[in-house]
């Protein structure tokens, strides 16, 4: 296959899984923030197991394209040497207490923007605009020179097999051990409990792992050149940062609107992640449709309009410099057994805990 047809196979998958996974999260009412909230609320766990049983199914799926040598996960953005300790923290808390004013992360505001919600679409515009200060512009200033020079150089990775080899176990069977203990221990953990999981939520939490995994295989296996023609240099096709990448939320949705303003631009183009940001909505806009739960909803009011801005440009911010989201950092970095995806997950979590007080906070002194 030559260059050209394979670039537009991987952004036609990288389409194809965008579509799945908008139409099981709308589906299965997949949300990060919601699980977060229904857990402080209500006590319920349902959608909380459903992201941890996501996430296990992409540990064990990625571990082994990666045992098996389909994809090489230290090719991914989530295995850098750098440990930036203090970027993972800040941009996590941000990131996690944005979600909750904006109602709901990047990836859920794309099901929103399909579902019908122009809400949804004045936050992907807000978040995508910061994302990208914050990549290139004046708050990438600060990121470069502030927290990114807080950090830690593991010289073999910062992944956890990568850790534990260092005491002389052997690579694959380091990846083995934290694969299955940690995988295996989210699986036990979701399936053992007291109540039981609905069909959806098995649905939600299996399929959107594995299309974390397909993300890796596509771009890391399909969309691999060992040698490009062009630069005579390794390159992963269609991608924005030049490595492999599966899903993730932000860095996409500002390429996404970079695209759209700079549309003849030639050196613009289509790209794996803004293939699979097109896909949600339209995977959701199909589930609205068939379900006929399509409905425009907009802002109650003043206050809810200004929580929603704040909470976007917390999350682009965030999710640049903890370099994902509760999917990019918290589905696919996790699947690569990072340290620093770890310490953004529990981030995003406690953030997002802190916005819910707010929020309770405000409601008292409001009465």
């Amino acid at each position: 296959m030559d260059r050209f047809s394979a670039t537009n196979a991987v952004l036609w998958l990288a389409f194809a899984l965008g579509v799945v996974f908008g139409a099981v999260a709308s589906r299965t009412r997949f949300c990060t923030m919601g699980a977060v909230g229904d857990i402080v609320n209500i006590g319920d766990w349902s959608r909380m197991r459903m992201w941890l049983l996501a996430i296990a199914v992409a540990i064990l799926g990625s571990s082994a394209l990666h045992a098996s040598g389909q994809v090489d996960l230290g090719k991914s953005i989530y295995r850098t040497p750098s440990f930036t300790w203090l970027s993972y923290l800040v941009g996590g808390l941000s990131f996690g207490f944005g979600m909750v004013l904006a109602s709901g992360c990047g990836a859920r505001t794309l099901v929103r923007i399909g579902a019908g919600n122009v809400k949804a679409v004045v936050v992907f515009i807000v978040l995508a605009l910061v994302a990208y200060m914050s990549m290139r512009g004046v708050l990438g200033v600060f990121r470069v020179t502030v927290l990114e020079e807080v950090s830690l150089h593991l010289a073999g990775g910062q992944d956890l097999p990568a850790l534990l080899a260092g005491y002389g176990l052997a690579p694959d069977v380091a990846l083995a051990v934290c694969a299955l203990l940690i995988g295996g221990g989210l699986l036990a953990f979701v399936f053992l409990g007291r109540d039981r999981l609905s069909l959806d939520d098995v649905l939600g939490g299996v399929v959107i792992g594995l299309v974390v995994v397909a993300g890796w295989y596509v771009s890391g296996h399909l969309g691999y050149l060992a040698e490009d023609p062009e630069t005579l240099q390794e390159a992963f096709l269609a991608t924005n940062s030049r490595r492999m990448e599966s899903l993730s939320f932000v860095a996409p949705l500002a390429y996404t609107l970079e695209l759209l303003m700079l549309w003849s631009d030639s050196s613009r183009r289509l790209t794996f992640g803004i293939a699979v940001a097109l896909g949600v909505v339209v995977g959701s806009l199909c589930h609205a449709l068939a379900s006929r739960s399509f409905c425009w909803e907009g802002f109650r009011d003043l206050e809810d309009t200004a929580n929603h801005l704040v909470g976007a440009a917390l999350m682009g911010f965030g999710g640049v410099v903890a370099m994902g989201c509760t999917i990019g950092q918290g589905i696919s970095g996790l699947s690569t057994l990072a340290v620093g995806s770890f310490l953004t997950f529990g981030a995003i979590v406690a953030g997002a805990l802190l916005a819910l007080k707010y929020q309770y906070w405000r409601a008292e002194r409001a009465n």
